[in-house]
């Protein structure tokens, strides 16, 4: 076999990309780093000049799902337009129309990937706090909030309706699960200091998450890591 020899970042780049693809459609327990071997058709040492172990190489494509899905939202953030209220709304209509993914969902929601759904749970929260700390601050320079700590705030909150809405988690029934997405604007709203109601939309994409059936493609950032 000849070897082929590429710059250290496009390797890199294609290992990350072989992982995430084997990592969405076989899951994480289930795959090796010979699995990756096998489909980069790579030696061992190549591979393990770069990750020395799976959790490294887990490490690295969450690394880099999280930076594709930052610079898109920062575009999206950089348009948004109006008051903080507004622009509240018009963000999270934003994340919750471009980042379902059933099918990566259930992946994560078995059992042997609850490490994996952890640690991108957590990734992910903490990527999009400091946007919606500048929409807390924002808000309570214009007098619709009153929130004395942006950032944490903004991480109590995303905590909140990141892990009390995820089945995979907390298996709840519809029913308990509905309670609950039904109470969230309302908490919401308290812990901002925001106007009664002015939450309320939130309700639809919460539910529209809930109903979202067993088909879809992978997120938006997992699909351009892979091509």
């Amino acid at each position: 076999m000849v070897r082929v020899v590429k710059p250290p970042e496009e390797r890199r780049g294609e290992i990350v990309a072989a992982a995430c693809q084997l990592f969405l459609h076989k899951g994480y327990e289930q795959t090796t780093m010979g699995d990756v071997m096998r489909l980069l058709a790579i030696a061992k040492g190549t591979i393990y000049h770069y990750y020395r172990s799976k959790e490294e190489l887990l490490d690295a494509v969450i690394d880099q799902l999280i930076s594709l899905e930052r610079q898109r939202l920062q575009a999206v953030f950089a348009t948004l337009e109006g008051g903080a209220l507004e622009r509240f709304r018009r963000f999270i209509v934003a994340i919750s129309t471009d980042s379902h993914d059933p099918a990566f969902l259930d992946s994560l929601h078995k059992p042997a990937n609850a490490g994996m759904h952890i640690r991108l749970h957590a990734a992910t929260m903490s990527m999009l706090a400091p946007f919606f700390a500048e929409l807390c601050a924002q808000g309570t320079r214009e007098g619709v909030m009153q929130v004395i700590h942006p950032l944490e705030t903004a991480e109590f909150i995303l905590a909140a309706t990141t892990f009390l809405t995820d089945i995979g988690i907390y298996p709840w029934s519809e029913e308990r699960l509905r309670l609950r997405i039904a109470a969230m604007p309302e908490l919401i709203e308290r812990q901002l200091g925001a106007p009664p109601g002015s939450f309320a939309f939130l309700r639809e994409p919460l539910i529209n998450g809930l109903e979202m059936a067993d088909d879809g493609d992978p997120p938006p950032a997992a699909q351009e890591i892979v091509q």
